[in-house]
């Protein structure tokens, strides 16, 4: 499939997710279609299998004629981040005067928690969660408080509040790593809830930072809340980029923002953080923001049709898989206890059914016999996965 065939195809009608064959998603060379044998369908790793938007192609190739493959600088990004936060959630609040453009969400959010935080200090996260989560905190000498989510997979009040006192324990500065909407359950947290994390945050002097690198991926029925928009949040922080919405994760960019309240810290942000954002990244993220609209929405239609087929496929083939329909996201938390498959599930799908899925256990308390699944796919290869996971069955 071209750049050019794409361009010709019936705008808002193609299905982005329908566009490539197996046969053309193995020449990549990207981590999901190269870190297993050829005989393994990868279904783990966030990149999905779709050709890029074609305004974000234009933008490139472009960039790329005129020899524009220098060093990021500018506002451009964080501008149309703005607009499109203004269009699409009617939300004001990306200050482009309280913004930094950084490496990407999960280095920035590091950044932030620096600003925040000291050597020692505690840092709540809601497993299960981005194991990276765990492995950049750990390695910037911060200790992680964990407030696991419920069953339902959801924020509970008690759980924060009960790791909030653990990690002011004896006045100590603490921050809340938040996850919105939260990978790898596809948890779209509401804007209730998200109001009782800045109440609770409020009271015990908590700053929250929160990784909302999913947010253009929520599905109908749900509604992306930024937390920045809730009251009792103007000192914290939010990271969002296009990355994941646009399968831009080769082109490292994503924007910091800060509360209103939040604003002198960001300003004591170092210059060496934001030696990082690629500028062909930022020049592709400004162009997804700007002109993809129409593209992501194809996406999130092929994204829902998925998401109620792989419901479909595990009732019919792996009725014992608990499936927890996500409601953002491209991520299915699939709970795998009930076919005896041990603590690590997915390393006997790789072994008997040749598919790759991302294991439970590195996103901690709650991971154990669990799987989680990209479905950001095509029916068909999607279809396939579910078959080969119920023909590793004993």
């Amino acid at each position: 499939m071209s750049y050019d065939s794409y361009d010709e195809m019936p705008g808002g009608e193609a299905n982005p997710l329908r566009g490539l064959s197996l046969d053309e998603l193995r020449r990549r060379t990207s981590a999901k279609w190269r870190a297993y044998p050829p005989d393994v369908l990868p279904l783990w790793v966030a990149e999905m299998d779709v050709m890029p938007a074609a305004p974000v192609a234009r933008a490139l190739t472009e960039a790329v004629a005129l020899g524009d493959t220098g060093y990021a600088t500018g506002t451009a990004y964080a501008e149309a981040l703005d607009a499109f936060a203004r269009k699409r959630w009617g939300w004001d609040g990306v200050a482009v005067e309280r913004t930094a453009t950084v490496a990407d969400v999960m280095r920035g959010s590091v950044e932030m928690l620096k600003l925040v935080t000291g050597p020692g200090d505690a840092v709540v996260v809601n497993p299960p969660v981005y194991p990276a989560f765990f492995g950049f905190l750990e390695h910037e000498d911060r200790r992680v408080v964990e407030a696991p989510l419920g069953p339902d997979g959801r924020l509970g009040a008690a759980a924060l509040e009960a790791a909030f006192q653990q990690a002011t324990a004896g006045g100590r500065r603490a921050a809340y790593l938040l996850c919105n909407p939260h990978n790898p359950t596809g948890t779209v947290h509401t804007r209730a809830e998200l109001a009782a994390v800045a109440e609770l945050a409020g009271a015990y002097g908590i700053r929250v930072v929160a990784d909302e690198i999913h947010a253009p991926l929520v599905l109908p029925g749900a509604e992306y809340v930024p937390y920045l928009s809730v009251p009792g949040a103007e000192d914290a922080f939010a990271l969002l980029s296009a990355s994941k919405a646009w399968n831009l994760a080769g082109l490292k960019a994503a924007v910091a923002v800060a509360g209103p309240a939040a604003a002198d810290d960001l300003a004591r942000l170092p210059g060496i953080a934001g030696h990082g954002p690629s500028h062909l990244g930022v020049i592709a993220h400004t162009a997804a923001l700007r002109d993809g609209a129409e593209w992501l929405d194809a996406v999130l239609a092929g994204l829902d049709e998925n998401r109620r087929l792989l419901g479909e496929l595990l009732e019919r083939h792996l009725p014992g898989v608990r499936y927890l329909r996500p409601e953002g996201t491209y991520l299915a938390w699939l709970d795998c206890r009930a076919l005896g498959l041990g603590d690590d599930p997915a390393a006997v799908f790789l072994e008997r059914g040749r598919v790759a899925l991302s294991g439970g256990l590195p996103f901690r308390t709650g991971g154990a016999g669990h799987v989680r699944l990209n479905f950001a796919t095509s029916p068909e290869l999607l279809t396939e996965g579910v078959r080969r996971m119920a023909a590793a069955l004993p």
